[in-house]
């Protein structure tokens, strides 16, 4: 199996990458923070630049923080791009705005280099357990080629439409995923100060149809008040954003969406950009002056 660049070893690049060499990949690694490094390295990948990944890699992986650091690592100076080869497949699973995906989609084919936009959803157990769920702009043909390493690091990979469609994709499961969160949290405080037991309010319903993925992996992480990161509120926060200045630019209304980033501007004026997005409901529990806490 020819040489693969992994670019992003984050709460969810590591993991996936993990996969990836557990698969038997000859993994060529890069990423700012040594620290995050230094795992995958001990398990075999080795670190190198973006220019020698360009250079030696026909297939690359990207999962950075935002756009413009995936637009820097390709097309800045010693970028990806300054050494990529023709033929070569570029695959950003990054959570970024349409334009920014159609952009590099646009670059790289000047120099017949492939791109995918291929965000994912499953948050840090999915990129654990290899069960993500991939998201993908582009043509079929380089589809078909990152399937098989879509296939070792989640359990289903669809092809949405052309360049950007995986982003406007993860943007629609972002204004979902988040609003379920919201109204969670919502409901859970409602019945913690009407006197409920939110843990038997929470398995009473969780059956019926107000129950979701969402509802059984957040849930229980609030009443334990368990906030530490899976999907940090900073990283949702920067994708309602996007959505917002997404829905702005082709003229359409999200005034849900909207009131829902106004929550987690609160969120971040009060220091919890760094929990995970289950730390919604602290918003909520301020309003209202309570916790949802697990009963004794």
């Amino acid at each position: 199996m020819s040489k693969i660049g992994f670019i992003g070893l984050g709460i969810m690049g590591r993991p996936m990458s993990k996969h990836l060499l557990d698969k038997g990949c000859e993994l060529l690694v890069n990423d700012l923070n040594p620290e995050a490094l230094q795992p995958i390295v001990q398990a075999g990948a080795t670190q190198t630049s973006l220019a020698e990944i360009g250079k030696n890699c026909k297939v690359i992986f990207t999962i950075l923080p935002n756009g413009s650091i995936v637009q820097d690592v390709l097309f800045g100076t010693d970028g990806v791009s300054s050494t990529i080869q023709p033929g070569s497949l570029v695959v950003d699973m990054s959570s970024v705005t349409p334009v920014e995906s159609q952009r590099c989609f646009t670059l790289l084919e000047q120099n017949q280099v492939g791109f995918i936009d291929a965000p994912v959803s499953g948050g840090e157990p999915g990129a654990v357990n290899a069960t993500l769920t991939f998201m993908c702009g582009g043509t079929e043909n380089d589809f078909n080629k990152a399937k098989p390493y879509f296939d070792m690091m989640g359990s289903c990979a669809v092809l949405i439409g052309k360049s950007g469609n995986g982003s406007i994709t993860k943007l629609a499961n972002q204004i979902i995923v988040n609003m379920t969160i919201a109204a969670v949290s919502e409901a859970l405080v409602f019945a913690a100060k009407a006197g409920a037991d939110p843990e038997k309010v929470y398995q009473a319903i969780r059956g019926g149809l107000a129950g979701s993925t969402v509802l059984d992996a957040k849930a229980p992480m609030m009443m334990a008040r368990n906030f530490k990161p899976g999907g940090k509120i900073s990283i949702n926060h920067k994708d309602i954003k996007n959505v917002l200045d997404t829905a702005h630019k082709i003229d359409v209304p999200v005034p849900l969406t909207s009131q829902l980033f106004e929550i987690m501007q609160w969120l971040k004026i009060h220091d919890h950009m760094d929990d995970d997005h289950a730390g919604i409901v602290q918003f909520f529990e301020q309003l209202a002056d309570i916790e949802v806490r697990k009963r004794n």
